[in-house]
């Protein structure tokens, strides 16, 4: 007999495969324009190095010891002398903001980041808890009012000029949420899905191909790898990585599952960085994986740095207390641009 496992894994590959016959439908009936991604510039520092801090899934008025890991993202920001702060998703609990006037933006973000290292711009994307409320209350420019550190965009590229940032609003993809029917989505902006889908994917295949940048980082909410409780992305497996591999992105950073994690990919440059775990963590399932791509794995709360150069990119990750659990160094020939 198959095992219930195993028939669910087969299920998600076949309807993985089946949106992916639908995109290239909707990808040959467009025929001219895609509008391109938004650009963001944010300069490096004077020495050419940039660094920044990566955290996700951390919206939770402060409980679940997101305070905690705030107070310590703090700490090594001012270490680091941080650039700014990427936010992989889940950025408010449990269902979004309900609008612009949600005391939850500031009960979850700028009464809780308080640190002077912090005041930072915060680059975000959306995850499947902020698609279950009003997606376009987190997009507005009326939060950026309020707080000026804040932007979140659904999908955007961040240019620093040592580095090109592709965020990519990764929720679409998946179809366990459209057939949900316990929670319901802000759709709004993404129907018709597959269009949307292709759309984005073309987007992202023209900006990636025009990038000059030394390092090239894709940022989403759901994992492509992970061996945590959330498990990979088979949709992203299918769609989005056959587009980082053609273009030789250097890392995928993501949230989703509520840990830390380091996977490298054995057939391609790219690190599997996942940043998930803000507040809530110890989901306390792990599932097998290959040694030699898993780097490394912690089950509990705390957040990534990366600090960049001409020559290297230097990630590591800290624990809820501060304390140092895991480095990795990546290096590049003086001259590449790939």
């Amino acid at each position: 007999m198959v095992s219930n496992s195993a028939m669910a894994c087969l299920y998600e590959k076949n309807v993985a495969s089946r949106l992916h016959l639908v995109l290239v439908f909707c990808i040959s009936l467009v025929v001219s324009g895609f509008a391109e991604l938004q650009t963001f510039q944010h300069a490096k520092k004077d020495d050419g190095s940039l660094s920044f801090l990566v955290v996700g899934d951390w919206g939770r008025r402060g409980f679940y010891n997101q305070s905690a890991v705030a107070l310590q993202m703090g700490r090594i920001g001012e270490q680091l002398d941080i650039d700014f702060v990427v936010s992989t998703g889940d950025n408010f609990y449990g269902d979004g903001l309900r609008d612009e006037n949600d005391p939850a933006f500031l009960e979850s973000f700028k009464d809780i980041y308080t640190a002077t290292s912090l005041q930072k711009q915060w680059y975000s994307v959306l995850g499947n808890h902020d698609y279950r409320g009003d997606t376009e209350a987190q997009l507005s420019p009326a939060l950026r009012k309020i707080d000026s550190r804040w932007l979140c965009q659904r999908s955007f590229i961040l240019n620093t000029g040592i580095a090109e940032f592709f965020f990519v609003d990764t929720t679409p993809f998946v179809n366990k949420y459209l057939v949900d029917k316990d929670h319901n989505y802000d759709w709004r902006a993404v129907s018709p899905r597959g269009t949307y889908i292709a759309n984005l994917l073309q987007d992202l295949k023209v900006a990636l191909n025009k990038s000059t940048a030394k390092w090239k980082i894709v940022v989403g909410h759901h994992a492509i790898r992970s061996v945590g409780h959330h498990g990979d992305t088979p949709e992203l497996i299918s769609l989005l990585l056959p587009v980082l591999k053609a273009h030789n992105v250097d890392m995928y950073m993501n949230g989703h599952d509520h840990c830390l994690e380091h996977i490298s990919c054995l057939d391609s440059p790219i690190q599997y960085l996942t940043s998930g775990a803000g507040s809530k963590a110890w989901r306390g399932d792990v599932k097998s994986y290959n040694n030699q791509a898993m780097k490394f794995f912690y089950d509990g709360q705390g957040f990534m740095s990366v600090k960049l150069t001409g020559l290297d990119a230097k990630i590591a990750f800290y624990d809820v207390l501060g304390r140092l659990l895991h480095t990795w160094k990546m290096s590049k020939p003086l001259h590449s641009t790939m």
